[in-house]
């Protein structure tokens, strides 16, 4: 089943840990089969879920998006056998703030120390309530894109900003 068409997502770096309190996370390990330009193709298990994306290239904060459900042994094995590495590794906290759900990547391995807030939205101009643990956006830094995180772990980059 087709998860929407169009995602129009802006992140941020997150400060502190005030966000922890109470909040649960599922485990995440997502993969590269494809890296074009225009386009790529990723694996992702999340939980005990996972999911074969396909997005398109970045324009503004909008892309096309389509994901389908597949196999769990599926998806493990073209993580095992077919994804580009490093995988990205990480660990996924939903939040709820002014009931607006915001997702908090917190990277393990080769991204470890990085932490990012990331929120859909319905539009691009849509407004949203900034938690107060939101940092600086970096929604238009393609360094922060975890396609971008494979090629380029955090751990390597110079002067890398602390999120913590």
């Amino acid at each position: 089943m087709m998860a929407m068409a169009k995602e129009i997502e802006r992140k941020f770096l997150v400060r502190g840990d005030e966000w922890r309190h109470g909040s649960i996370f599922e485990h995440c390990c997502q993969g590269y089969l494809i890296t074009d330009s225009n386009c790529f193709v990723r694996i992702c298990i999340l939980g005990e879920r996972a999911f074969l994306t396909i997005k398109g290239e970045t324009e503004g904060i909008s892309r096309l998006e389509y994901e389908y459900e597949i196999p769990l042994d599926d998806a493990q094995d073209m993580l095992n056998r077919l994804c580009i590495h490093p995988l990205i590794v990480k660990r996924c906290f939903a939040i709820l703030y002014y009931s607006e759900k915001w997702q908090i990547d917190e990277f393990l391995q080769d991204n470890e120390g990085l932490i990012l807030a990331e929120i859909e939205l319905k539009a691009e101009d849509q407004h949203i309530h900034l938690p107060p643990w939101v940092g600086k956006e970096v929604s238009h830094d393609p360094r922060y894109y975890n396609i971008n995180l494979t090629k380029h772990p955090y751990s390597k980059w110079r002067g890398r900003t602390r999120t913590k």
